[in-house]
């Protein structure tokens, strides 16, 4: 017969929610600083064509 489950407890759910919610904040954090490097002109883990290239060819 089925058992039902324990309930989870109110500070499992936080920790694992603001796990989530930190997660996202590290990754909007390195969209935001690749972005500032890539108009910056000084990023070097981000290979694009730049303007001068385009119109050359």
């Amino acid at each position: 017969m089925a058992v039902p489950k324990k309930k989870t407890s109110e500070s499992k759910r936080d920790h694992r929610r603001a796990h989530w919610r930190k997660q996202a904040e590290r990754q909007a954090a390195k969209a935001l600083s690749l972005g500032k490097s890539i108009l910056s002109g000084k990023s070097n883990s981000f290979v694009f064509p730049s303007e001068e290239e385009e119109e050359t060819e």
